[in-house]
């Protein structure tokens, strides 16, 4: 790892200027390794705890189910992590790069879904966290949604630093409730007779893969966000190593205690996730510390979830607007637009909250998939990691308004999933000869990338400048760096 600059003197930036503009190098700072914390704090919490049950809850053994889980985080973190390292290298937010692909206004169409994702984490996540609120408030379930929905708009707003600091502090203390909580759990279960059951069911293998690689995934569309305001200098494998070892433990983690808890609780977990969970640690104070943390954990996922679909509502709004910075009322506009709406969707929803989680988990990886495909193999292939970040905010310039190749290519990679797609509301025809197996997420990656290489690969070889020359002449005017 390199050194990195200075970084401004305590207050300085507090709230956040930058939005979808190129970061300047005055203003970057911070290693790689905080991309560990961040993403630690951010999968050991509530939510990733129920995803790694529902690989039981929905009929897989134990053994097979933390096997399973462990391939999806590493497979799908690895490709979330290659998007990480993107960061550092553009100085950019996430999807902006994908205008290199799409186009500067063709970007809008997965810029649409990815919105759609970050409405639907932020209603899940409040309806675990508002649990937690209100105990902790002891207001209730409803005012509890409502609070913790303020305060992640709040800390959305204020941006990038404080999003940092919220993860080096979620990951000290949800790791320290998750190391008492795995005690307690283990102290009271017969764990040999939990993964005594070896019995291989590709099936149920299959979706504990597909869980864990779809919480992966999902987070593609914007964990550059988090990494772009690091020296240009940063080296690209610490950025990826540290982005995958903290994404893949801190879901492992939570996932494993999941698995465990759903293999012996059963019913008392289904009734009530966060109660039972807690309930494993005691009462009291302790109680109390453990609502908290949950709380935390929440908040610091649900942040990322806002400001991702802050910048992604900017990005596609800019696109056709010709904006690439927005002021202070704007930003609070569009982040109180997405808890409004975030908000609305955790009070419909909050009683069919377990069925309903999984089926959106897994139609996720359907829009996501062709996307990451794309955008990877567009950046390491075929564009080696070089574009024109002028022409990024410019429909009439090298990448166009719209990109019909890579748009073709994306519809055909979400509509070649539906025969392998198994959801409680859609079940492929070719399903049922898998035994049931969902193995979409695979043809969503496969079927993209090898697509738009063949069609793409000629298209900006050669003579597409590196971030830093492209800048040059447009130091002033495009607030390069």
């Amino acid at each position: 790892m390199t050194a990195s600059p200075e970084p401004p003197g305590p207050g300085a930036f507090l709230v956040e200027r930058r939005s979808i503009d190129v970061v300047p190098d005055d203003e970057r700072h911070g290693s790689a390794f905080s991309q560990f914390t961040l993403w630690l704090g951010a999968n050991l919490q509530i939510t990733a705890v129920v995803t790694g049950a529902l690989a039981v809850v929905f009929g897989g053994g134990a053994f097979w189910s933390l096997i399973g889980l462990l391939a999806g985080n590493l497979l799908g973190g690895a490709v979330m992590a290659l998007h990480s390292a993107q960061g550092p290298r553009l100085g950019l937010p996430q999807m902006i790069s994908s205008r290199a692909q799409f186009g500067v206004r063709g970007a809008v169409v997965p810029l649409l879904l990815v919105i759609v994702m970050y409405v639907g984490f932020f209603a899940s996540g409040s309806v675990l966290a508002g649990q937690a609120t209100g105990e902790l408030t002891h207001l209730g379930e409803t005012p509890g949604i409502v609070i913790f929905a303020l305060v992640t708009a709040v800390t959305a707003t204020i941006g990038y630093r404080v999003i940092h600091a919220l993860g080096r502090v979620a990951s000290v203390i949800c790791a320290l409730a998750f190391v008492y909580l795995g005690i307690r759990l283990l102290d009271g279960i017969d764990l040999t007779a939990v993964l005594h059951d070896r019995a291989f069911h590709l099936p149920m293998f299959l979706l504990a893969v597909s869980l864990s690689a779809s919480w992966q995934l999902a987070f593609g569309p914007y964990v550059a966000d988090y990494s772009r305001y690091l020296p240009r200098t940063t080296s690209t494998r610490a950025t990826f190593w540290w982005t995958l070892a903290g994404s893949a433990l801190g879901s492992q983690w939570s996932m494993t205690f999941g698995v465990l808890v759903a293999a012996t609780a059963g019913d008392a977990f289904l009734a009530n996730q966060v109660g039972y969970v807690v309930g494993l640690g005691g009462t009291g104070l302790t109680a109390s510390f453990l609502y908290f943390t949950i709380a935390l954990g929440k908040l610091t996922i649900n942040v990322l979830n806002t400001y991702g679909g802050f910048m992604s509502m900017v990005t596609g709004v800019s696109g056709f607007r010709a904006q690439k910075t927005i002021g202070p009322r704007a930003r609070a506009l569009y982040i109180g637009g997405i808890m409004l709406a975030g908000t609305a969707v955790a009070l419909a929803g909050k009683d069919t909250f377990l069925a309903s989680f999984k089926d959106f988990l897994l139609f996720l990886l359907t829009f996501f998939t062709p996307w990451s495909a794309i955008n990877l193999v567009d950046y390491y292939l075929i564009s080696r990691e070089r574009y024109d970040i002028p022409a990024l905010f410019d429909p009439r310039g090298r990448y166009g308004a719209c990109r019909w190749d890579a748009l073709s290519v994306y519809v055909i990679g979400v509509l070649a999933q539906l025969p392998f797609l198994a959801t409680g509301f859609y079940t492929g025809p070719l399903v049922e000869r898998l035994g049931g197996a969902d193995i979409s997420w695979i043809v969503g990656l496969a079927v993209p990338a090898a697509l738009f290489f063949v069609l793409a690969r000629g298209r900006n070889t050669g003579g597409t400048p590196r971030a830093d020359e492209a800048c040059a002449p447009y130091r002033q005017v495009h607030g390069c760096p």
